[in-house]
């Protein structure tokens, strides 16, 4: 097993943007739940609030002219969701999309002639010189498809707690009377905790295994194992970028 470099020194501009991302991620979702126990208005467009910076702020980060545009729209966006009384439907949505988005970006890696994601960042994290384990191809591949399949669930039960949530859910705002409605206290416990938990434990327990199962890993522990797949995170996504253009490309 290869020497493990010593840990990059923190405490830069970047870091301290990575930590207000992770802030604002961890944020909302306590907020949202909060201001639905609590029924208050106040924070439920606070959650909003968060969202909407948690949605610019990458962009704004990597200076991109249309991320300023982003954050303007998100502004107008919040102003009017206070004045329409409509800022608790938005609540809806981030559980759902968030999940459609990971389902998306790990199954479409599966598709014939892509490289599975996981692969993608078992080499990101190796050596480009040193040789795989014969075993970790396959494994990589059914791993990224339990991760499309973890997220496809979480997605379809949010969406079916939203649309039968009452009072407020999506059927109801829309009019239409659902033979089932659950407590909207029930939808927010699954959507902005459970829901995380249930993503947290998958990801430990694969870990355990995978440890007991490839023992020789690039990486001390868990803690220095997500702080090297957070570095190689971006090569990782750009690789899939290429890939799509150069697939779409003529």
């Amino acid at each position: 097993m290869p020497d493990s470099p010593p840990p990059e020194r923190g405490g830069g501009p970047a870091d301290g943007g990575r930590i207000a991302e992770l802030v604002l991620a961890i944020s909302y979702p306590l907020l949202a739940h909060a201001a639905v126990m609590s029924r208050s208005a106040t924070l439920t467009l606070a959650s909003v609030t968060v969202l909407a910076v948690a949605m610019v702020l990458p962009g704004l980060r990597a200076g991109r002219p249309l991320a300023w545009l982003g954050a303007a729209g998100s502004t107008l966006g919040v102003f009017a969701l206070a004045r329409l009384d409509a800022a608790a439907l938005v609540l809806y949505l981030p559980p759902v999309m968030i999940n459609a988005y990971f389902a998306w970006l790990f199954g479409h890696t599966l598709t014939s002639g892509r490289t599975p994601l996981i692969e993608r960042l078992v080499r990101q994290l190796h050596d480009p010189d040193e040789r795989l384990d014969d075993d970790i191809p396959a494994y990589a591949a059914r791993l990224t498809a339990a991760w499309t399949v973890l997220f496809s669930s979480l997605g379809i039960v949010n969406l079916a707690l939203a649309l039968l949530a009452s009072p407020g859910g999506l059927l109801l705002a829309a009019g239409m009377q659902p033979s089932l409605t659950v407590p909207r206290e029930t939808w927010s416990l699954f959507a902005n905790l459970m829901n995380y938990l249930v993503v947290a434990c998958f990801f430990l327990a694969e870990y355990a295994y995978r440890r007991r199962r490839f023992p020789e890993q690039p990486y001390a522990g868990l803690l220095d194992f997500l702080r090297r797949a957070g570095a190689v995170t971006p090569a990782v996504l750009a690789s899939i970028r290429r890939e799509s253009r150069h697939r779409e490309a003529p």
